[in-house]
């Protein structure tokens, strides 16, 4: 089965011919060989390059244990450039090679070698592209599959039908292959245990991780939901009767974000053009391994929403941040008050914003108008959405120019909303 990611493909080839090596990260599993080793190099091939123009070593596998190291790598590299024509270096798993900024800075230097490379775990993370590579590193982040892609690879599934399995299990392409639930189950459960937190304990050398597991599963099971590190420093002093300090609980939500399995949305005071650092919200990259985390209990809906509408907006390439909107007026008795109405997303793409508010449903006028008061009192031109969660809520644009959107139809639309 070809799982299509047109979206990232692009990305690469934007990149082609940069003079910076190309270096595609994201959470392990989530398609990043497969993008460079199958897509971009079937790209290649149908671009009229050669084969023996591409070359492909994958690190990890043991048949290349000798280029592993840094000196017999960038030998074999060299040795296979015959010519003055472009070639293409595509190497898989670049952590397995001792000094590896290194060689690939020493790449940089063949004129006519243009560098692609994936790394994973505990060695290679976002953090160590922009330190290691000098300026000279194009980080291209890998996201488990959105819906679209999701359900191209499950053709026989309804929409609905999709969406719910789509939202249990998420978007890791093994996933998505396997054909029963225990089978999807255990390993998203594994794959937490035996290999994202793995890598966590390695690179940071944990060995009291009772609560570091303990804070993953209270960020797990409070999506959607403001916090803070002093609140969760707190819950854990009064419920879980541990001393944990405020810097450690900062240092682990840091330690999972650059691992790709949290992201960080910040608050943002729209109308006072200022970011509100105190509280902010936290979205797993991936629902599976979220839900894996709380042993697949049953979880509002609404929150699971949020958090697929977040990730499609980072995967479309949206930074997002959750908004706030200050009320000012008076109450019956003539008082004056100050409130603050939530705006789910603020989305910004180069001079594109966008204002998303999401709802599972609209069963009543009320509701519809309690979804929509943040975005109208929003005071610009840019454009202003509801996504709604029902599958036969239709897609129109109201009476304020703001455009109600069915899940189905922002998720599977081209436009990038």
């Amino acid at each position: 089965m070809e799982i299509k990611r047109d979206y990232h493909l692009q990305r690469l080839v934007s990149r082609k011919h940069n003079d910076m090596v190309k270096v595609v990260t994201g959470m392990r599993r989530s398609g990043k060989s497969y993008l460079l080793f199958t897509i971009f190099y079937k790209h290649l091939l149908e671009e009229g390059v050669a084969d023996d123009h591409i070359v492909r070593i994958d690190l990890e596998d043991r048949l290349n244990k000798a280029l592993r190291n840094p000196d017999e790598l960038l030998t074999y590299v060299r040795s296979r450039i015959k010519d003055e024509n472009m070639y293409y270096i595509l190497l898989d798993e670049v952590q397995h090679v001792n000094e590896f900024e290194d060689v690939l800075n020493s790449m940089l230097h063949i004129g006519n070698a243009d560098v692609y490379v994936t790394g994973s775990n505990a060695k290679f993370l976002s953090k160590d592209v922009i330190t290691e590579f000098r300026g000279r590193g194009d980080e291209v982040n890998i996201r488990p599959l959105g819906f679209k892609e999701f359900l191209s690879a499950r053709p026989s599934l309804g929409k609905e039908d999709a969406l719910r399995e789509y939202m249990t299990y998420g978007g890791l392409p093994q996933t998505v292959t396997m054909q029963t639930v225990e089978q999807k189950e255990n390993y998203l459960k594994s794959l937490f245990t035996n290999t994202y937190l793995l890598d966590i304990k390695e690179r940071y050398n944990i060995k009291n991780d009772d609560d570091l597991e303990e804070l993953i599963s209270m960020l797990a099971s409070g999506i959607g939901g403001l916090v803070s590190a002093k609140k969760l420093q707190d819950t854990f002093h009064s419920v879980k009767k541990s001393t944990i300090s405020y810097e450690t609980i900062k240092r682990y939500i840091d330690m999972l974000q650059d691992a790709f399995i949290l992201e960080r949305a910040v608050r943002y005071d729209i109308k006072g053009r200022r970011y509100i650092s105190t509280t902010s919200k936290y979205y797993f990259e991936d629902l599976g391994l979220r839900n894996a985390r709380i042993n697949f209990r049953q979880s509002k809906r609404t929150h699971l929403l949020e958090n697929m509408i977040y990730n499609e907006l980072r995967l479309r390439g949206f930074s997002v941040d959750v908004g706030e909107v200050s009320v000012n007026g008076k109450n019956s008795e003539g008082k004056s008050y100050r409130s603050t109405l939530e705006v789910d997303f603020v989305c910004n793409s180069g001079y594109k914003r966008h204002y998303i508010q999401s709802a599972l449903a609209l069963p009543s006028q009320e509701k519809m108008e309690q979804e929509l008061n943040s975005l109208r009192r929003i005071n610009d031109d840019f454009l202003k959405i509801l996504i709604v969660g029902d599958a036969m809520q239709p897609t129109y644009q109201n009476e304020d120019g703001i455009l109600i959107l069915n899940v189905y139809d922002f998720l599977l639309d081209s436009q990038p909303y």
